[in-house]
């Protein structure tokens, strides 16, 4: 069972080794969003641009590396319509002749759209089974997945753990109630449960 994407699991982080606190992981991928730099996102986190590559390959496939993609995909959209744009409507280009402007013409580049586009697709995540805690999440939400990041448990694995045992914990619950009502009806209905358990 995965949870919505507007709500996350709460944990305790453990301390990192490494220095990657969760602090420090907000605040590269919110520089990360709104800059598009990788370097002056470690440097706003205090960290540097290898280790923040490196904690992004141990954590592959985590809420982290998926909020990196999608901090890089926040602005994706302006830029490919500015591109379509030029791509359309071309650039104007001045002409001179013996340093005074004589005319102007438009110039188009449809690959420049087409490259973009095509960069586009690049930073699709891998798709995820429906019952993956990650497809709770699309990948442009950046907000979402930041907020994950910030509060939940720092890999998928932990999550559906941390679910599994939420589960368990209720199912024991309501095998002890049972016990209990039970036991209040008489020793016979208690014991069946009883064997009933030990099988």
């Amino acid at each position: 069972m995965s949870t919505d994407k507007g709500t996350a699991l709460t944990t305790t982080h453990a301390t990192r080794h490494d220095g990657w606190t969760v602090a420090r992981q907000s605040l590269f991928l919110r520089e990360l969003a709104a800059s598009h730099s990788v370097k002056r996102a470690a440097k706003a986190a205090g960290m540097s641009r290898q280790s923040a590559y490196g904690l992004r390959a141990r954590l592959k496939g985590e809420p982290f590396d998926l909020a990196w993609t999608a901090a890089l995909r926040c602005r994706f959209d302006a830029l490919a319509e500015a591109a379509m744009d030029r791509a359309l409507n071309g650039v104007e280009v001045p002409h001179f002749y013996k340093g005074e402007l004589v005319g102007t013409s438009r110039r188009y580049d449809e690959r420049l759209t087409v490259a973009l586009l095509a960069m586009r697709e690049r930073f699709r995540g891998p798709q995820r089974f429906s019952s993956h805690p990650a497809a709770a999440f699309d990948a442009e939400d950046f907000g979402a997945l930041l907020t994950r990041v910030e509060t939940g448990p720092e890999t998928w694995r932990e999550e559906i753990r941390a679910e599994r045992e939420a589960e368990y914990a209720e199912e024991e619950d309501e095998v002890d109630a049972e016990e209990a009502g039970a036991e209040e009806t008489g020793g016979g209905a208690a014991r069946a449960v009883s064997v009933w358990r030990a099988y």
